[in-house]
Formats: C-alpha cells, structure tokens, sequence
C-alpha cells in the first residue's frame, strides 16, 4: 500500500530544564548524540520513513533549531576550501528538500497536545506523524518506518514499549481491547496512571500517527495531567471514534529526556561507529 503519510511534526518548544545550565541557551533538542543533535536523528527517521513535510513547533529560544536546518554558505565554502568533502556531504546530506520545512510558534507550553494543536492549520486534512526528538530508537529499520509499514492507512496509531514496574507512572499508558501479534488495539488511554492502577504495560514512546479527527478533542482546549493540554486524553478521545493501534517496536530506546539516558544513548552510538568503537569499549574496560 502506498505510504499515505507524508506530513511530520517535531514538538520542539520545551524549555529542557532537566539539563540545565546546558540548555539555559542551547535548545535541548540540539543537544548531540556523539556528533549528531537529537533532533537531527528525528528527522532522519522521518526522512527514512517516507515524510516529505517537517513541520516544527517551536518557542522563545529556539532559532537554532530553525539555523541548522538552513543553508549556511559560509561553513559550505570553508569545507570545500579544505577539502573535507566526508563532513560537506554530511552536512548537505542532513539539508531537508527547500520548501520542505514550515515553523510555527507554540506561545506558551501547555502542554503536548496544545503544542500539536498549534500545528493544526498546517496539517490541514491529512493524516500526519509526530515524532518526539527525546526518544531516540537504534534499530534496524527506523521506528517510524516500523509504524508505516504496519499502517493500513486509516485510524492512527503509536509506538509502545513494555514498561515492568513503577516507571509505567511516567507515561502514557494503554487500556488494551486485544493484541494482534505485535500490533494492540487500543480502546483507551490513561496519562501517567499511579503504578496499582495502571490499565496494561504498554507505555507510548514518543512516535504517532494520527488523523485530522484529533483536533476536534484539542479544538476544546481541555486541560488534564499537570494542567496541561494532554495529548494522551486527545488519543483516548479519539481511539473511540476511530481504530487506533499501539505496535511494538523492534530495536532499543533511549529516553534523552532524562541525563542518564542521554548517556546511554551516547555511549551505545559510539560503540556502534566503527571509528570510535575500540577507543571508547577500551575506555569503558578501564571501569569495569
């Protein structure tokens, strides 16, 4: 079946508080993983899944984000001029098509499902991916390209991970209908349940494809968890007007969101990095 999402968006207005002073003037979002920003790594999984549009929310602070996606003539022209064409390709490579990126400004953060809402007028009637730079996945074939390819092209559906023990209360969390090897249909959602109440195991990562009908939930501006717009409550909404499923993902996660897996990410890229795998697992021997 022919890809019908070809519309991406990348919440990116957050303030990063858990990394400061790092991010007092960095957007946490550029933060790198070896040599490569967080947000970098979300488009080209985008990119990889067959998007064509990548449509950024952002905030007060964040025109970094919007300069590395840009042309920049001079670090072009120096490149060449010292011959480095590995790290020119690079950069070139990373470019989005023109015209390809669109901004738009999410004025205050209430929350995920506002900072979607504020993208809503550029997303029209056509179903979209969102995809949240703090979770980055190291797999074989990208997350999102997962979720594609598993898509029937009607309904939504996000990306889940079996979440044991009390870290479930940090997460969107399913309310199963039924399983389907590795796709569940999703009959509610529950943000950030207390651990005993928790409805299932499987928590939402940071990956979602999702139709037009959840502005209608958002168009009301309900605040819930945190007395923010959630997006979880708009997908609950949703899931009982629409077939929505969460899939598995294959491949490991890492939650940049939190410093200790931000380091897990940096180490795991690296080892896999054939010019700096030996130095760094030599490294890592001397503390073990």
């Amino acid at each position: 079946m022919r890809n019908s999402v070809k519309k991406a968006v990348f919440p990116v207005g957050g303030m990063g508080t858990r990394f400061l002073p790092a991010t007092k003037a960095l957007p946490k979002e550029m933060l790198p993983i070896v040599d490569k920003p967080l947000i970098q790594y979300a488009v080209e999984e985008a990119a990889s899944a067959g998007i064509e549009e990548f449509i950024f929310v952002t905030g007060r602070g964040k025109t970094a984000i919007e300069d590395h996606f840009d042309q920049s003539s001079e670090l072009v022209n120096l490149l060449r001029k010292r011959n480095k064409s590995n790290e020119l390709n690079n950069i070139i490579n990373s470019m989005p098509k023109p015209g390809a990126v669109a901004y738009t400004r999410q004025q205050e953060p209430l929350g995920l499902g506002h900072a979607i809402w504020c993208a809503r007028n550029l997303i029209g009637e056509d179903t979209f991916a969102v995809l949240l730079a703090d979770d980055i996945f190291m797999s074989k074939k990208s997350c999102l390209k997962q979720m594609i390819d598993q898509y029937d092209g009607t309904g939504g559906m996000v990306a889940v991970e079996e979440i044991e023990g009390e870290e479930i209360s940090s997460y969107g969390v399913l309310d199963v209908d039924y399983k389907e090897l590795k796709k569940i249909k999703i009959k509610g959602l529950v943000e950030k349940p207390i651990f005993k109440e928790a409805p299932s195991k499987y928590a939402v990562v940071g990956r979602y494809i999702l139709t037009p009908k959840i502005f209608e939930y958002l168009d009301k501006q309900i605040k819930g968890t945190g007395d923010e717009i959630q997006l979880t409550d708009a997908l609950s909404w949703t899931a009982k007007h629409e077939d929505y499923f969460g899939l598995k993902i294959e491949g490991e996660r890492f939650d940049c969101g939190s410093k200790v897996g931000y380091l897990r990410a940096n180490i795991a890229f690296a080892i896999d990095r054939d010019d700096l795998s030996n130095d760094i697992l030599n490294y890592l021997r001397t503390f073990i």
